[in-house]
């Protein structure tokens, strides 16, 4: 029978506003302790499968520095769940990255996102009938090409390896799903 590991301490080492990194103290089930399990504390994020009316899919292309490369995403940010709800952050990252607004969002799965270090979830929301309402907000750090693609030439891109960002690509599969009901 699998069980939890038990946590004999636990201490932040780095806090700042964008990144929090705690070292816990382990026990394994085995009996061997671990002193220096490194945990990721991140803000959870809102990501957003917006659709147009003409059966587009709104997406940013922007620059990611971790990875040296301009990708290929679904509209999405971080947020604070004790602050704000998912929806709402959904919303606030739709209109600042793109522009465009919805009337409504439903909400379509909540994910983990890489569990084995971080202890932040991925909310999807889906938006349907999405129209422009303006320009786009960005952050310094922002600067993001709007792209529209057809509904039904999207799983042909992630094929290609043009769309590859692992919440984007849960998105559209649940967003896909969600359409064909």
């Amino acid at each position: 029978m699998i069980e939890k590991w038990q946590i004999l301490r636990s201490q932040l080492v780095f806090d700042n506003e964008w990144v929090k990194i705690r070292q816990d103290e382990i026990e394994l089930p085995n009996g061997k302790i671990i002193d220096d399990f490194f945990v990721i504390v991140r803000p959870d994020i809102a990501l957003v499968f917006p659709v147009t009316q003409n059966q587009e899919l709104v997406f940013v292309r922007q620059y990611r520095h971790a990875i040296g490369e301009i990708l290929l995403e679904l509209p999405a940010g971080g947020f604070d769940p004790a602050i704000e709800s998912g929806e709402a952050a959904a919303r606030r990252e739709l209109k600042e990255e793109t522009g465009y607004v919805a009337d409504q969002m439903i909400k379509l799965a909540t994910l983990y996102d890489n569990p084995i270090k971080d202890t932040n979830k991925i909310h999807l929301f889906i938006a349907e009938n999405v129209h422009l309402s303006g320009k786009q907000q960005l952050d310094v750090t922002e600067d993001i090409e709007v792209q529209l693609i057809p509904v039904a030439k999207v799983m042909e891109k992630i094929v290609a390896g043009e769309i590859n960002v692992s919440g984007t690509i849960a998105a559209i599969l649940f967003g896909l799903n969600f359409l064909r009901k």
